[in-house]
């Protein structure tokens, strides 16, 4: 109850505002500062060491079909021996979106023979349930003979 009344009155931003001010005179007390608790090494001190990028990349025969698909190179000939690993990455990206489009079009492709093959059946009046009587009776007949 008292925290609602302390929320809805002004005394919780005039609280906040002077601290604020206090703050900035003098700076945020130690225990507020932040501090990098997903990393090991202390904020001050910078990455050592290289980088370990390839600067060349040379690609494997499905690579080199990847970047014909992707169109980069017209063919197997115009692609170098050394290929930068973004080029590879893009080209890759590129046929997995062509890849995804041409299998929604395939999908409603089918949606639509399976829907247009469905009427025909229905026309000629091949139902499942007929289907399945017909082959029940076949069966009860071998089985008598």
């Amino acid at each position: 109850m008292l925290g609602a009344v302390f929320r809805t009155s002004g005394v919780r931003l005039l609280v906040g505002r002077s601290t604020a001010i206090r703050w900035s005179q003098v700076g945020p007390p130690q225990a507020l500062v932040s501090r990098r608790w997903w990393c090991s090494k202390p904020e001050g001190e910078a990455a050592k060491g290289h980088s370990f990028k390839i600067p060349g990349h040379k690609p494997s025969d499905f690579e080199k079909k990847i970047l014909i698909w992707g169109g980069r190179f017209k063919n197997v000939s115009d692609i170098p021996e050394l290929v930068s690993y973004e080029m590879v990455d893009a080209a890759k990206s590129k046929v997995r979106v062509k890849f995804a489009v041409l299998m929604m079009i395939l999908t409603i492709a089918g949606c639509i023979i399976m829907v247009i093959s469905g009427k025909q059946a229905a026309r000629q009046q091949e139902t499942l349930a007929k289907l399945n009587l017909d082959k029940k009776a076949l069966l009860k007949s071998e089985g008598e003979k």
